[in-house]
Protein backbone atom coordinates (compact mmCIF):
# COMPACT_ATOMS: atom_id res chain seq x y z
CA UNK A 1 0.00 0.00 0.00
CA UNK A 2 1.54 3.47 -0.16
CA UNK A 3 0.70 4.77 2.66
CA UNK A 4 2.34 1.72 5.17
CA UNK A 5 1.90 3.57 8.23
CA UNK A 6 -1.72 5.65 7.83
CA UNK A 7 -3.68 3.01 9.64
CA UNK A 8 -1.63 4.96 12.95
CA UNK A 9 -1.41 7.83 11.64
CA UNK A 10 -5.25 8.73 10.77
CA UNK A 11 -8.61 8.33 12.47
CA UNK A 12 -11.42 6.90 11.20
CA UNK A 13 -13.68 9.59 9.21
CA UNK A 14 -17.07 9.86 7.64
CA UNK A 15 -18.90 12.29 6.03
CA UNK A 16 -21.39 14.21 8.69
CA UNK A 17 -24.67 14.70 8.37
CA UNK A 18 -26.27 18.79 8.26
CA UNK A 19 -28.05 19.63 11.70
CA UNK A 20 -31.61 17.48 12.27
CA UNK A 21 -33.55 20.47 12.59
CA UNK A 22 -32.41 21.62 9.52
CA UNK A 23 -32.25 17.93 7.21
CA UNK A 24 -36.22 17.61 8.72
CA UNK A 25 -37.47 20.26 7.07
CA UNK A 26 -36.91 18.96 3.13
CA UNK A 27 -36.02 15.72 1.36
CA UNK A 28 -32.84 16.46 0.41
CA UNK A 29 -29.64 14.12 0.92
CA UNK A 30 -27.60 16.05 4.15
CA UNK A 31 -24.82 14.46 3.92
CA UNK A 32 -21.60 17.03 4.44
CA UNK A 33 -18.66 16.11 1.75
CA UNK A 34 -15.45 15.62 3.21
CA UNK A 35 -12.21 17.72 1.77
CA UNK A 36 -10.04 15.66 -0.40
CA UNK A 37 -7.29 15.66 1.72
CA UNK A 38 -9.21 14.06 4.49
CA UNK A 39 -10.39 11.23 1.96
CA UNK A 40 -6.98 10.41 0.97
CA UNK A 41 -6.21 10.06 4.21
CA UNK A 42 -9.06 7.59 4.51
CA UNK A 43 -7.68 5.70 1.82
CA UNK A 44 -4.41 5.51 3.34
CA UNK A 45 -6.05 3.42 6.48
CA UNK A 46 -6.06 0.76 4.18
CA UNK A 47 -3.72 -1.74 5.59
CA UNK A 48 -1.47 -4.22 3.71
CA UNK A 49 -3.11 -6.84 5.09
CA UNK A 50 -1.85 -9.50 3.15
CA UNK A 51 -5.55 -11.08 2.99
CA UNK A 52 -8.37 -8.70 2.72
CA UNK A 53 -10.82 -10.15 4.40
CA UNK A 54 -13.25 -7.27 3.05
CA UNK A 55 -13.21 -9.16 -0.19
CA UNK A 56 -15.18 -11.80 1.46
CA UNK A 57 -17.69 -9.29 3.39
CA UNK A 58 -18.55 -8.14 -0.17
CA UNK A 59 -21.01 -9.98 -1.95
CA UNK A 60 -19.70 -8.19 -4.98
CA UNK A 61 -15.99 -9.05 -4.66
CA UNK A 62 -15.43 -5.53 -5.09
CA UNK A 63 -11.57 -4.93 -5.03
CA UNK A 64 -11.44 -2.92 -1.90
CA UNK A 65 -7.63 -2.47 -1.07
CA UNK A 66 -6.86 -1.07 -5.02
CA UNK A 67 -9.14 1.32 -5.20
CA UNK A 68 -8.60 2.77 -1.69
CA UNK A 69 -4.99 3.08 -2.47
CA UNK A 70 -6.31 4.53 -5.89
CA UNK A 71 -7.54 7.07 -4.07
CA UNK A 72 -4.74 7.73 -1.55
CA UNK A 73 -2.55 8.24 -4.42
CA UNK A 74 -5.10 11.06 -6.29
CA UNK A 75 -5.60 8.50 -8.76
CA UNK A 76 -8.98 8.82 -9.34
CA UNK A 77 -9.69 7.84 -12.24
CA UNK A 78 -8.12 4.59 -11.88
CA UNK A 79 -10.51 3.89 -8.80
CA UNK A 80 -13.36 4.44 -10.64
CA UNK A 81 -12.40 2.01 -13.09
CA UNK A 82 -11.35 -0.34 -10.30
CA UNK A 83 -14.61 0.22 -8.39
CA UNK A 84 -16.95 -0.26 -11.58
CA UNK A 85 -15.15 -3.46 -13.04
CA UNK A 86 -17.11 -5.09 -10.08
CA UNK A 87 -20.10 -2.95 -8.90
CA UNK A 88 -22.34 -1.57 -11.77
CA UNK A 89 -23.96 1.09 -9.23
CA UNK A 90 -21.44 2.07 -7.01
CA UNK A 91 -23.68 5.50 -6.28
CA UNK A 92 -26.55 3.44 -5.45
CA UNK A 93 -24.38 1.25 -2.94
CA UNK A 94 -22.01 4.01 -1.71
CA UNK A 95 -25.27 5.51 0.09
CA UNK A 96 -27.20 2.18 0.70
CA UNK A 97 -25.17 -0.99 1.70
CA UNK A 98 -24.83 -1.48 4.97
CA UNK A 99 -21.30 -2.19 4.11
CA UNK A 100 -20.90 -5.66 5.56
CA UNK A 101 -16.88 -5.07 3.85
CA UNK A 102 -16.28 -2.68 6.76
CA UNK A 103 -17.26 -5.53 9.34
CA UNK A 104 -14.67 -7.60 7.61
CA UNK A 105 -12.34 -5.35 7.56
CA UNK A 106 -8.61 -6.40 9.41
CA UNK A 107 -8.40 -3.08 10.89
CA UNK A 108 -11.66 -3.57 12.56
CA UNK A 109 -10.64 -6.25 14.83
CA UNK A 110 -9.35 -4.03 17.41
CA UNK A 111 -9.19 -0.42 15.69
CA UNK A 112 -12.50 1.09 13.77
CA UNK A 113 -12.43 -0.12 10.58
CA UNK A 114 -11.41 1.59 6.93
CA UNK A 115 -14.40 4.17 5.93
CA UNK A 116 -15.11 2.01 2.49
CA UNK A 117 -18.69 2.97 1.85
CA UNK A 118 -17.87 6.63 2.19
CA UNK A 119 -14.72 6.26 0.02
CA UNK A 120 -16.60 4.42 -2.75
CA UNK A 121 -19.30 6.86 -2.94
CA UNK A 122 -16.92 10.02 -3.06
CA UNK A 123 -15.33 7.61 -5.92
CA UNK A 124 -18.25 7.54 -8.46
CA UNK A 125 -19.70 11.50 -7.30
CA UNK A 126 -15.87 12.33 -8.51
CA UNK A 127 -16.28 10.01 -11.69
CA UNK A 128 -19.72 11.55 -12.67
CA UNK A 129 -18.46 14.92 -12.12
CA UNK A 130 -15.68 14.15 -14.37
CA UNK A 131 -17.44 13.00 -17.34
CA UNK A 132 -15.51 9.71 -16.77
CA UNK A 133 -19.11 7.94 -16.83
CA UNK A 134 -20.12 7.45 -20.57
CA UNK A 135 -22.22 5.19 -22.12
CA UNK A 136 -20.09 2.16 -23.85
CA UNK A 137 -22.03 0.34 -25.70
CA UNK A 138 -21.27 -2.97 -27.68
CA UNK A 139 -18.97 -3.37 -30.50
CA UNK A 140 -21.56 -5.89 -32.44
CA UNK A 141 -24.90 -7.38 -31.67
CA UNK A 142 -25.62 -11.28 -31.58
CA UNK A 143 -29.16 -10.07 -32.28
CA UNK A 144 -30.28 -12.42 -29.47
CA UNK A 145 -33.69 -10.69 -27.41
CA UNK A 146 -33.46 -10.73 -23.61
CA UNK A 147 -36.16 -9.52 -21.38
CA UNK A 148 -35.54 -8.32 -17.93
CA UNK A 149 -38.92 -8.27 -15.81
CA UNK A 150 -38.43 -5.88 -12.61
CA UNK A 151 -35.73 -2.78 -13.26
CA UNK A 152 -34.47 -3.06 -9.18
CA UNK A 153 -30.93 -3.21 -8.65
CA UNK A 154 -30.44 -7.00 -9.63
CA UNK A 155 -32.91 -5.82 -12.88
CA UNK A 156 -30.32 -3.54 -13.73
CA UNK A 157 -27.26 -4.85 -13.28
CA UNK A 158 -28.62 -7.85 -15.58
CA UNK A 159 -29.58 -5.87 -18.31
CA UNK A 160 -26.41 -3.43 -18.05
CA UNK A 161 -24.03 -6.57 -18.20
CA UNK A 162 -25.90 -8.90 -20.84
CA UNK A 163 -26.50 -5.15 -23.10
CA UNK A 164 -22.56 -5.02 -22.83
CA UNK A 165 -22.35 -9.02 -24.32
CA UNK A 166 -24.27 -7.42 -27.30
CA UNK A 167 -27.47 -8.80 -26.80
CA UNK A 168 -30.78 -6.97 -27.21
CA UNK A 169 -32.31 -5.93 -23.84
CA UNK A 170 -36.04 -4.89 -22.96
CA UNK A 171 -36.59 -4.32 -19.05
CA UNK A 172 -39.86 -4.45 -18.08
CA UNK A 173 -41.42 -2.56 -15.22
CA UNK A 174 -44.65 -2.58 -13.86
CA UNK A 175 -44.42 1.18 -11.68
CA UNK A 176 -44.25 4.07 -14.14
CA UNK A 177 -40.70 4.67 -13.60
CA UNK A 178 -37.78 2.42 -13.61
CA UNK A 179 -35.58 1.92 -10.57
CA UNK A 180 -37.69 -0.78 -8.18
CA UNK A 181 -37.67 -0.24 -4.23
CA UNK A 182 -34.59 2.34 -5.05
CA UNK A 183 -37.48 4.91 -6.23
CA UNK A 184 -40.48 3.59 -4.66
CA UNK A 185 -39.10 2.48 -1.48
CA UNK A 186 -35.95 4.47 -0.16
CA UNK A 187 -36.51 8.19 0.54
CA UNK A 188 -35.41 10.52 -0.98
CA UNK A 189 -32.99 12.04 1.84
CA UNK A 190 -31.03 8.56 1.73
CA UNK A 191 -31.30 8.86 -2.26
CA UNK A 192 -32.38 11.45 -4.20
CA UNK A 193 -33.66 10.32 -7.31
CA UNK A 194 -31.93 12.17 -9.75
CA UNK A 195 -29.03 9.44 -9.10
CA UNK A 196 -31.26 7.10 -10.44
CA UNK A 197 -31.91 8.97 -13.94
CA UNK A 198 -28.32 10.05 -14.69
CA UNK A 199 -27.52 6.55 -14.52
CA UNK A 200 -30.95 5.23 -16.54
CA UNK A 201 -29.45 7.65 -19.19
CA UNK A 202 -26.50 5.87 -19.86
CA UNK A 203 -27.83 2.69 -20.15
CA UNK A 204 -30.44 3.50 -22.68
CA UNK A 205 -27.79 5.09 -24.49
CA UNK A 206 -26.35 2.01 -24.29
CA UNK A 207 -28.85 0.57 -26.07
CA UNK A 208 -31.70 -0.35 -23.41
CA UNK A 209 -34.87 -0.18 -23.82
CA UNK A 210 -36.98 0.01 -20.70
CA UNK A 211 -40.90 -0.79 -21.12
CA UNK A 212 -42.77 1.11 -17.80
CA UNK A 213 -46.21 0.57 -16.55
CA UNK A 214 -46.11 -2.79 -17.87
CA UNK A 215 -47.25 -5.94 -15.40
CA UNK A 216 -45.73 -9.17 -16.17
CA UNK A 217 -48.46 -11.32 -15.17
CA UNK A 218 -51.33 -9.08 -15.54
CA UNK A 219 -51.02 -6.90 -18.47
CA UNK A 220 -48.95 -9.16 -20.35
CA UNK A 221 -48.42 -13.03 -19.89
CA UNK A 222 -45.33 -13.98 -19.09
CA UNK A 223 -45.61 -16.84 -21.27
CA UNK A 224 -46.28 -15.09 -24.20
CA UNK A 225 -43.15 -12.90 -22.73
CA UNK A 226 -40.95 -16.23 -23.08
CA UNK A 227 -42.20 -17.24 -26.45
CA UNK A 228 -41.92 -14.08 -27.42
CA UNK A 229 -37.29 -13.60 -26.48
CA UNK A 230 -34.67 -15.89 -26.24
CA UNK A 231 -34.38 -15.42 -23.03
CA UNK A 232 -36.47 -14.30 -19.34
CA UNK A 233 -34.68 -12.91 -16.38
CA UNK A 234 -36.94 -12.67 -13.31
CA UNK A 235 -36.22 -9.91 -11.04
CA UNK A 236 -39.00 -8.70 -9.62
CA UNK A 237 -38.06 -8.72 -6.26
CA UNK A 238 -39.74 -9.61 -2.76
CA UNK A 239 -42.54 -7.62 -2.98
CA UNK A 240 -45.39 -9.48 -0.62
CA UNK A 241 -45.42 -7.99 2.80
CA UNK A 242 -45.80 -9.58 5.91
CA UNK A 243 -48.95 -8.67 7.72
CA UNK A 244 -49.84 -8.25 11.22
CA UNK A 245 -52.97 -10.47 12.12
CA UNK A 246 -54.21 -9.17 15.34
CA UNK A 247 -57.44 -7.24 16.23
CA UNK A 248 -58.01 -3.76 14.60
CA UNK A 249 -55.68 -4.65 11.74
CA UNK A 250 -58.24 -3.10 9.49
CA UNK A 251 -58.37 -0.11 10.66
CA UNK A 252 -57.85 3.00 9.24
CA UNK A 253 -54.49 4.08 10.14
CA UNK A 254 -52.87 1.24 10.10
CA UNK A 255 -50.52 1.12 7.08
CA UNK A 256 -47.82 -0.95 5.62
CA UNK A 257 -44.85 0.51 5.71
CA UNK A 258 -44.62 0.66 2.05
CA UNK A 259 -47.20 2.00 1.20
CA UNK A 260 -46.20 5.23 3.33
CA UNK A 261 -43.22 5.33 1.77
CA UNK A 262 -43.79 5.11 -2.38
CA UNK A 263 -46.53 7.42 -1.67
CA UNK A 264 -43.69 9.79 -0.53
CA UNK A 265 -41.66 9.30 -3.38
CA UNK A 266 -44.20 10.04 -5.63
CA UNK A 267 -45.13 13.19 -3.53
CA UNK A 268 -41.64 14.20 -3.48
CA UNK A 269 -41.91 13.62 -7.29
CA UNK A 270 -44.62 16.05 -7.91
CA UNK A 271 -47.65 13.22 -7.93
CA UNK A 272 -51.08 14.64 -6.00
CA UNK A 273 -53.43 12.59 -7.34
CA UNK A 274 -53.96 10.11 -4.80
CA UNK A 275 -56.94 7.95 -3.65
CA UNK A 276 -55.85 8.12 -0.14
CA UNK A 277 -53.27 10.40 1.30
CA UNK A 278 -51.47 8.65 3.74
CA UNK A 279 -49.39 11.32 6.09
CA UNK A 280 -47.87 11.66 9.60
CA UNK A 281 -48.87 15.27 10.04
CA UNK A 282 -49.50 16.33 13.01
CA UNK A 283 -49.97 12.52 14.24
CA UNK A 284 -48.47 9.94 16.95
CA UNK A 285 -46.92 7.74 15.12
CA UNK A 286 -45.57 3.91 15.97
CA UNK A 287 -43.58 2.18 13.88
CA UNK A 288 -43.85 -1.63 13.78
CA UNK A 289 -40.15 -3.06 13.18
CA UNK A 290 -36.59 -2.16 13.70
CA UNK A 291 -35.26 -2.96 10.54
CA UNK A 292 -33.98 -0.38 7.54
CA UNK A 293 -37.69 0.36 6.54
CA UNK A 294 -38.84 1.12 9.90
CA UNK A 295 -35.80 3.51 10.18
CA UNK A 296 -36.79 5.15 6.67
CA UNK A 297 -40.61 5.80 8.25
CA UNK A 298 -39.15 7.61 10.93
CA UNK A 299 -37.65 9.49 8.89
CA UNK A 300 -40.41 10.42 6.69
CA UNK A 301 -42.82 11.42 9.27
CA UNK A 302 -40.31 13.51 11.16
CA UNK A 303 -40.47 15.11 7.79
CA UNK A 304 -44.44 15.20 7.81
CA UNK A 305 -44.27 16.94 10.77
CA UNK A 306 -45.32 14.03 13.02
CA UNK A 307 -46.16 14.97 16.74
CA UNK A 308 -44.24 11.90 17.89
CA UNK A 309 -42.69 8.94 16.51
CA UNK A 310 -42.12 5.99 18.24
CA UNK A 311 -40.15 2.42 16.74
CA UNK A 312 -41.11 -0.82 18.80
CA UNK A 313 -39.04 -4.11 17.84
CA UNK A 314 -39.77 -7.67 19.06
CA UNK A 315 -36.31 -8.49 20.02
CA UNK A 316 -34.88 -7.61 22.91
CA UNK A 317 -32.30 -4.61 22.11
CA UNK A 318 -28.93 -6.01 20.91
CA UNK A 319 -25.18 -5.16 22.09
CA UNK A 320 -23.05 -2.14 20.62
CA UNK A 321 -20.35 -4.65 20.41
CA UNK A 322 -19.89 -7.33 18.50
CA UNK A 323 -21.53 -10.76 20.05
CA UNK A 324 -19.41 -13.28 20.77
CA UNK A 325 -20.75 -15.91 18.91
CA UNK A 326 -20.54 -13.40 15.93
CA UNK A 327 -16.62 -13.48 15.44
CA UNK A 328 -14.81 -11.51 12.80
CA UNK A 329 -15.24 -11.52 9.98
CA UNK A 330 -18.51 -12.39 10.07
CA UNK A 331 -21.57 -9.71 9.89
CA UNK A 332 -22.74 -9.08 13.77
CA UNK A 333 -26.17 -8.47 14.46
CA UNK A 334 -25.11 -5.50 16.88
CA UNK A 335 -27.28 -2.30 17.64
CA UNK A 336 -27.82 0.22 14.98
CA UNK A 337 -28.90 3.69 15.32
CA UNK A 338 -29.33 5.28 11.82
CA UNK A 339 -29.88 8.91 11.13
CA UNK A 340 -33.62 8.45 11.38
CA UNK A 341 -33.15 7.01 15.01
CA UNK A 342 -31.25 10.38 15.67
CA UNK A 343 -33.86 12.70 14.68
CA UNK A 344 -35.91 11.93 17.93
CA UNK A 345 -37.67 8.75 17.66
CA UNK A 346 -38.38 6.86 21.02
CA UNK A 347 -37.49 3.01 20.73
CA UNK A 348 -38.70 -0.18 22.63
CA UNK A 349 -37.22 -3.20 22.72
CA UNK A 350 -38.42 -6.98 23.52
CA UNK A 351 -42.28 -5.08 23.01
CA UNK A 352 -45.10 -7.15 21.03
CA UNK A 353 -48.42 -5.53 19.95
CA UNK A 354 -51.31 -7.44 20.55
CA UNK A 355 -54.25 -5.32 19.35
CA UNK A 356 -55.07 -1.84 17.31
CA UNK A 357 -58.10 0.35 19.21
CA UNK A 358 -60.56 2.16 16.91
CA UNK A 359 -62.96 4.86 17.44
CA UNK A 360 -66.60 4.91 16.32
CA UNK A 361 -65.75 5.88 12.68
CA UNK A 362 -63.17 2.91 11.76
CA UNK A 363 -59.93 5.34 12.19
CA UNK A 364 -57.03 4.19 14.61
CA UNK A 365 -56.67 5.72 18.25
CA UNK A 366 -54.28 3.61 19.71
CA UNK A 367 -52.74 0.19 20.60
CA UNK A 368 -52.27 -1.95 23.13
CA UNK A 369 -48.78 -4.40 23.70
CA UNK A 370 -46.89 -6.26 26.09
CA UNK A 371 -43.53 -7.19 27.12
CA UNK A 372 -41.82 -10.33 25.72
CA UNK A 373 -38.85 -12.56 26.34
CA UNK A 374 -37.20 -14.75 23.99
CA UNK A 375 -36.99 -18.22 25.89
CA UNK A 376 -33.85 -20.19 24.89
CA UNK A 377 -34.71 -24.01 24.54
CA UNK A 378 -31.28 -26.16 23.62
CA UNK A 379 -31.68 -27.79 20.16
CA UNK A 380 -34.89 -25.67 19.16
CA UNK A 381 -35.60 -22.49 18.36
CA UNK A 382 -35.99 -19.37 20.75
CA UNK A 383 -39.63 -19.18 21.91
CA UNK A 384 -41.44 -15.90 22.51
CA UNK A 385 -43.66 -15.11 25.90
CA UNK A 386 -45.37 -12.44 26.90
CA UNK A 387 -44.38 -11.57 30.66
CA UNK A 388 -48.04 -11.35 32.65
CA UNK A 389 -48.73 -7.78 33.78
CA UNK A 390 -47.11 -6.04 31.05
CA UNK A 391 -50.39 -4.98 28.99
CA UNK A 392 -50.05 -1.18 28.09
CA UNK A 393 -52.11 0.88 25.64
CA UNK A 394 -50.83 3.76 23.11
CA UNK A 395 -51.88 6.43 21.85
CA UNK A 396 -51.01 6.12 18.22
CA UNK A 397 -53.20 7.72 15.00
CA UNK A 398 -50.74 6.08 12.09
CA UNK A 399 -49.12 2.53 13.06
CA UNK A 400 -46.54 1.85 10.37
CA UNK A 401 -45.87 -1.91 9.46
CA UNK A 402 -42.36 -2.31 8.63
CA UNK A 403 -42.22 -6.55 9.15
CA UNK A 404 -40.40 -7.21 6.06
CA UNK A 405 -41.36 -9.22 2.91
CA UNK A 406 -42.74 -13.12 2.77
CA UNK A 407 -42.12 -13.68 -1.02
CA UNK A 408 -42.38 -12.88 -4.67
CA UNK A 409 -46.01 -12.90 -6.08
CA UNK A 410 -47.15 -16.07 -7.69
CA UNK A 411 -48.45 -14.79 -10.97
CA UNK A 412 -45.41 -15.17 -13.26
CA UNK A 413 -43.93 -18.56 -11.43
CA UNK A 414 -47.85 -19.78 -12.36
CA UNK A 415 -47.98 -18.89 -15.63
CA UNK A 416 -44.44 -20.38 -16.44
CA UNK A 417 -45.23 -23.56 -14.72
CA UNK A 418 -42.16 -22.54 -12.19
CA UNK A 419 -40.75 -24.51 -9.06
CA UNK A 420 -41.03 -22.17 -5.68
CA UNK A 421 -39.78 -22.51 -2.28
CA UNK A 422 -41.72 -22.50 0.50
CA UNK A 423 -41.53 -18.62 1.02
CA UNK A 424 -42.37 -18.23 -2.81
CA UNK A 425 -38.92 -17.41 -3.97
CA UNK A 426 -38.43 -18.84 -7.40
CA UNK A 427 -36.56 -21.77 -7.62
CA UNK A 428 -32.55 -21.09 -9.50
CA UNK A 429 -29.76 -22.94 -8.60
CA UNK A 430 -26.53 -20.76 -7.77
CA UNK A 431 -25.16 -22.68 -10.46
CA UNK A 432 -26.41 -21.42 -13.39
CA UNK A 433 -29.26 -19.15 -12.18
CA UNK A 434 -31.63 -21.00 -14.35
CA UNK A 435 -34.80 -21.88 -13.45
CA UNK A 436 -36.67 -25.48 -14.26
CA UNK A 437 -37.74 -24.08 -17.56
CA UNK A 438 -35.13 -23.18 -20.06
CA UNK A 439 -33.95 -20.30 -21.01
CA UNK A 440 -35.90 -18.76 -17.78
CA UNK A 441 -33.50 -17.45 -15.48
CA UNK A 442 -34.09 -15.34 -11.57
CA UNK A 443 -31.74 -13.01 -9.58
CA UNK A 444 -32.09 -10.96 -6.39
CA UNK A 445 -34.61 -11.06 -4.11
CA UNK A 446 -37.08 -12.80 -6.27
CA UNK A 447 -34.76 -15.99 -6.11
CA UNK A 448 -32.58 -16.01 -2.51
CA UNK A 449 -35.37 -13.96 -0.70
CA UNK A 450 -35.54 -10.21 0.92
CA UNK A 451 -31.84 -9.13 0.78
CA UNK A 452 -29.55 -6.42 0.81
CA UNK A 453 -29.32 -3.73 -2.43
CA UNK A 454 -25.55 -5.72 -3.01
CA UNK A 455 -26.64 -9.24 -3.50
CA UNK A 456 -29.26 -7.69 -5.80
CA UNK A 457 -26.06 -6.43 -7.87
CA UNK A 458 -23.85 -9.61 -7.22
CA UNK A 459 -26.97 -11.90 -8.78
CA UNK A 460 -28.02 -9.40 -11.55
CA UNK A 461 -24.17 -9.67 -12.62
CA UNK A 462 -24.13 -13.60 -12.41
CA UNK A 463 -27.00 -14.39 -13.77
CA UNK A 464 -26.26 -12.07 -16.35
CA UNK A 465 -23.30 -14.71 -17.10
CA UNK A 466 -25.12 -18.13 -17.21
CA UNK A 467 -27.87 -16.22 -19.46
CA UNK A 468 -24.53 -14.92 -22.12
CA UNK A 469 -23.45 -18.46 -22.02
CA UNK A 470 -26.86 -20.25 -22.41
CA UNK A 471 -27.56 -17.89 -25.37
CA UNK A 472 -23.69 -18.08 -26.75
CA UNK A 473 -22.39 -21.19 -25.20
CA UNK A 474 -19.66 -19.01 -23.68
CA UNK A 475 -19.45 -15.89 -22.23
CA UNK A 476 -17.12 -13.34 -21.26
CA UNK A 477 -18.98 -11.67 -18.96
CA UNK A 478 -16.89 -11.52 -15.61
CA UNK A 479 -18.10 -13.43 -12.84
CA UNK A 480 -17.68 -12.39 -8.82
CA UNK A 481 -14.84 -11.06 -7.99
CA UNK A 482 -13.34 -11.10 -11.58
CA UNK A 483 -13.58 -7.56 -12.63
CA UNK A 484 -13.73 -5.95 -15.82
CA UNK A 485 -11.13 -3.15 -15.85
CA UNK A 486 -11.97 -1.85 -19.40
CA UNK A 487 -15.23 -0.47 -18.49
CA UNK A 488 -16.69 2.31 -16.39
Amino acid sequence: MGKITGFLEFDRKVEAYAPVEERVKNYKEFTIPMPEKELKDQGARCMDCGIPFCHSGCPLGNLIPDFNDAVYRGKWEKAAHILHSTNNFPEFTGRLCPAPCEEACVLGINEDPVSIENIEKNIVETAFEKGWITAQTPAVRTGKKVAVVGSGPAGLAAAQQLNRAGHLVTVFERDEKPGGLLRYGIPDFKMEKHVIDRRLNVLEEEGITFKCGIHVGKDIRADELNNDFDAVVLSGGATIRRKLPIKGADLNGVVQAMDFLSQNNRRVDGVTNFKKEIKATDKDVIVIGGGDTGSDCIGTSFRHGAKSVSNFEIMPMATTERPENQPWPFWPMRLRTSSSHKEGAERFFSISTKRFLGDEKGNLKGLVTAEVEWIKVPGQRPQLKEIEGTEKEWKCELALLALGFTGSEMSIAEQLGLETDSRTNIKASENDYMTNVPGVFAAGDQRRGQSLIVWAISEGRQAAYHVDKYLMGESLLPLKGEGDLPRI
